[in-house]
């Protein structure tokens, strides 16, 4: 019951770490940037996203624009781009490996294929993991190094999104759910379908053989009449040649 437990944590961690990458690729808070002018009324707030861009006024109104073009993103989105949906590929079929393999399912009927399904799918939510990684710390030192940079005016400075945060968290449950799935159900190696092997017998010391008792022999008595008359043998000379 403890394994079966892990497993299906594990399971879960893994599925909320996809439903994270996805919302880390949509959503639209990678960058987010206050600008407030002379008065509150000209005053707005600039999202940047993997795929589209989007202001919201004072006023409440709120408009949106998607990106035409890669070439118009900086180097960290564009890497962003294809390393996050790489992620959420990865992510995907690992939470589907691990449910094909799972104990509460029955895809799989051997215990140790079941057990080797699991796991790699806990290597590929690992994997998906490093790669969330990658792109979200390098968009976070990017924005702080462009925040810090006093040739970039005020009003363009741009501080962390909301979705840098997710995708940390969002590595760190894949993370965690790979480990568990890794750990929960080692591969049993025990093929039920074979022979069982027997050890040799070893009797006590000096004894290689149990003993073994034969019926007696059994006694003829009487004499011994042949079937078939023979001829009796001729006499033999002692000169060359001659018999008789």
């Amino acid at each position: 019951m403890g394994k079966i437990a892990k497993e299906v944590s594990g399971q879960t961690l893994c599925l909320i770490g996809l439903i994270g990458l996805c919302l880390t690729c949509g959503l639209p808070l990678w960058r987010t940037t206050y600008f407030i002018g002379a008065n509150i009324v000209t005053g707005q707030i600039v999202w940047d996203g993997l795929w589209m861009n989007c202001v919201m006024q004072s006023t409440g109104q709120m408009q949106c624009k998607i990106q035409s073009s890669i070439m118009s993103l900086t180097q960290d989105l564009q890497a962003a781009r294809a390393l996050i949906v790489i992620a959420i590929l990865i992510a995907f079929a690992g939470v589907l490996m691990t449910f094909i393999g799972g104990r509460c399912t029955s895809c799989l009927k051997n215990e140790s294929s079941m057990a080797k399904v699991v796991i790699f799918g806990g290597i590929l939510c690992i994997v998906a993991a490093a790669v969330c990684l990658i792109p979200v710390s390098w968009s976070a030192a990017f924005t702080i190094t462009d925040y810090d940079n006093v040739l970039v005016p005020t009003s363009q400075k741009r501080e962390i999104g909301t979705c840098i945060y997710i995708g940390w968290g969002t590595t760190f449950v894949l993370l965690l759910g790979g480990i568990i799935l890794c750990t929960s159900c080692p591969p049993n190696y025990n093929n039920q379908n074979m022979y069982p092997y027997q050890a040799p017998f070893m009797g006590p010391p000096g004894n290689y053989m149990p003993p073994k008792s034969y019926p007696p022999s059994v006694t003829y008595s009487g004499t011994y009449v042949p079937g078939k008359p023979y001829m009796a043998p001729r006499a033999y000379s002692a000169g060359p040649g001659q018999y008789m």
